[in-house]
């Protein structure tokens, strides 16, 4: 039986104890509040542009120099983490921060060995030295550091710790981090490492400068397997799995960072903040394709030529790629000009734009003749770019050809000042020189346009005639985003039906696109705009100081170009879309008579000297909304009257022929459905009137 006396010194040793540990307690709070770990908020880390589903486009070094990736445990191959966790350590998950077990087996191997076997830092212990490097291996340091590893353990928790380890970890020279080592050294993000590369991965950190695999590649091979079989003896690996990661190569290949859509990323740099990853349009795999077919092309076309492109989503306006030259850095090609936004002579590619308004007005057809020969528009007399000349062609053929006159003569009928409205109408505004007034020059390149807009134009003929505002990220946040109509919808399916019809390129793959070429005075720019059902895509080739280059031509030098950057962006081809109900592609010899050739009079359709004035239609007026009942089974046919005239009449509903001509100044007109409609009337002189309505 215990004696009153012990029991009494128990008791007092009891509270002592408690007391000194209580006082021990304060005193480390104290010295913690006192001297809290340097652990900020978040750390600098290199500022990251990201593509559209967020995979790394461009990294920027951080001010001191390091490429130093933030790295989240999502970001990163399981099995490594787990690698990592066993052979620094394997008790990390159970500790606050020191292992004892391992500090006493380090103390007993040094005792016995009289040198440091292993170290038994933890990974916060490790975390520690990396935030407040250490000036020697001492006792002193090793204290600091398990009381800096505990401060660290009461902070962040085990996934935060690991995280800051996975960012902050050295890997040689300027890397830091386990994204930047993985991107440098094998290609790739670290979410799915082999096991060779994961061991390599860990293996580094411990002496990152003298195991470099791009400086000491034995080393480095020799610490990858050493890592390999730790992880057998561990269990963590079986000894095939092992046996055949020790046979894969260690490459001694340090690659550059991802560097992609450089101009765009520069243009994002300005809006960086701290801690946040900046995110273009742009999809990754399309960008690595275009840049490539860019820096291929412009090696072909020789010194002092660059390329650009763009290529967007015409359902959106996103734009999934654009490659503003051939090479960023090559100083001989001007790379740092961004070739996507400067002002440039588009020559024959704003061609399909007129004859699309001609289409939308009833004034052609494309089976219509009309005259490729020498003319003269009032002191303007164009030139095809072949300087010949092949007489009657169809409407569809001088497109196709790209002849220069049957354009002018459309244009003259449709007017200079109605193309450039509906331009800007579509969010578009070309640049004319200083004081001029829209004339018949800008049909053939007399105009100044960016590849970018010219790309948003096409992108309405390939979206059915809206055309969106194309957009990449780096626009200011408030910045307007519109869709709006370039042509409406019969006029761009026959648009789109003339240009699918243009011979592709030598050698080219069939891709199914649509598709024109221009090539600027002087042979400065070389131009082909091609799309299918959904995506559009730009290309110009030329000197940014825009020097002539003899030869240049857009069928020769761009649109080989644009058929591989289709191919090479890995994007589906989208089927061009099919014809539209009630739209029609007569045939030559089923065109009215007024429909057969094109004249060279105010309206372009064939002249005659009437005394009568010109046919007016009177009903229904023009922007009209009229309800017909077109949802029921019986709706009623609209009534169309006019005014003046020579009879016959013929009338056109969108381009398509009503059945026979008539001589009286009334009609009727039954609609396939709702929506807008163009009607329009031509004359027996040929002179026309159109109105365009929304039946409903």
């Amino acid at each position: 039986m215990l004696s009153r006396k012990f029991l009494r010194r128990a008791a007092i040793t009891g509270i002592s104890l408690a007391g000194l540990a209580a006082i021990t307690a304060v005193a480390l709070w104290q010295l913690d509040r006192a001297f809290p770990p340097p652990l900020p908020a978040a750390l600098t880390v290199s500022t990251e542009v990201q593509d559209r589903d967020g995979q790394l486009l461009r990294a920027f070094a951080t001010p001191d120099g390091y490429w130093r990736l933030a790295t989240s445990l999502d970001q990163v191959d399981k099995q490594f983490v787990d690698m990592l966790v066993t052979y620094e350590d394997k008790r990390f998950w159970d500790h606050q921060g020191v292992d004892v077990l391992a500090l006493a087996r380090a103390a007993g191997q040094f005792a016995t060995s009289g040198h440091i076997v292993s170290g038994g830092s933890t990974l916060p212990m490790q975390l520690a030295r990396l935030i407040e490097p250490r000036d020697s291996r001492s006792l002193g340091s090793k204290i600091k550091q398990v009381l800096r590893a505990l401060q660290i353990e009461r902070r962040l928790s085990k996934r935060e710790i690991l995280e800051r380890y996975l960012t902050l970890a050295p890997y040689g020279g300027n890397l830091e981090g386990v994204r930047a080592a993985s991107l440098a050294y094998f290609g790739k993000e670290p979410k799915r490492l082999t096991v060779s590369e994961a061991a390599l991965l860990v293996a580094l950190p411990q002496l990152p400068e003298k195991r470099r695999p791009d400086r000491n590649l034995d080393v480095a091979h020799a610490a990858r397997d050493r890592v390999l079989t730790r992880m057998v003896s561990a269990g963590l690996l079986g000894e095939r799995e092992a046996a055949r990661a020790a046979l894969d190569d260690v490459s001694g290949l340090r690659r550059t960072l991802p560097a992609l859509a450089a101009h765009a990323a520069y243009t994002m740099l300005s809006k960086a903040i701290p801690g946040q990853k900046l995110q273009l349009t742009i999809r990754k795999s399309v960008q690595e394709g275009l840049e490539q077919v860019a820096k291929d092309a412009a090696a072909r076309l020789g010194p002092r030529l660059s390329v650009a492109m763009v290529l967007a989503d015409a359902r959106t306006g996103d734009i999934l790629g654009e490659v503003g030259s051939a090479d960023f850095f090559d100083a001989s090609r001007s790379g740092w000009i961004d070739m996507t936004k400067v002002v440039r002579s588009p020559g024959s590619t704003l061609k399909p734009f007129i004859y699309g308004l001609a289409f939308e007005q009833g004034l052609v057809a494309q089976e219509m003749l009309i005259e490729d020969s020498p003319a003269d528009f009032s002191g303007y007399r164009p030139k095809n770019f072949d300087m010949g000349y092949l007489g009657d062609v169809s409407i569809r053929q001088a497109l196709q050809l790209s002849l220069n006159v049957p354009a002018i003569r459309v244009l003259d009928a449709v007017g200079p000042a109605r193309l450039m409205a509906r331009f800007r109408q579509a969010g578009v505004t070309p640049i004319l020189p200083v004081n001029e007034a829209p004339g018949l020059a800008i049909g053939l390149g007399g105009v100044g346009v960016t590849l970018r807009d010219l790309v948003q134009l096409y992108a309405g003929l390939a979206n059915g005639g809206k055309a969106h505002t194309l957009h990449d990220g780096t626009e200011p946040a408030n910045a307007e985003r519109s869709t709006a109509t370039i042509l409406d919808g019969q006029a761009t399916w026959q648009i789109t039906d003339i240009l699918s019809g243009v011979k592709p390129p030598q050698g080219a793959a069939q891709r199914g696109i649509a598709y024109k070429t221009g090539t600027s005075y002087g042979y400065r720019d070389a131009w082909s705009v091609g799309f299918d059902g959904r995506y559009v895509l730009g290309v110009w080739v030329g000197r940014p100081d825009a020097g002539a280059v003899p030869g240049l031509s857009g069928y020769v030098s761009a649109a080989p170009i644009l058929f591989e950057g289709f191919v090479r962006s890995g994007l589906a081809a989208v089927p061009l879309p099919s014809q539209p109900s009630g739209v029609r592609r007569p045939k030559r010899e089923e065109l009215p008579v007024t429909l057969t050739r094109f004249g060279a009079g105010t309206d372009g359709l064939v002249q005659a000297t009437p005394t009568e004035p010109a046919p007016t239609i009177i009903f229904p007026p023009d922007g009209a909304r009229v309800d017909l009942g077109t949802s029921s089974a019986d709706a009623s046919p609209l009534v169309l009257k006019l005014q003046g005239g020579r009879a016959p009449f013929r009338w056109l509903a969108n381009g398509k022929p009503l059945v026979g001509i008539d001589r009286r100044r009334t009609a009727t007109w039954q609609p396939d459905g709702a929506g807008y409609s163009t009607l329009t009337v031509i004359d027996a002189a040929g002179r026309a009137a159109s109105v365009k309505v929304f039946v409903e």
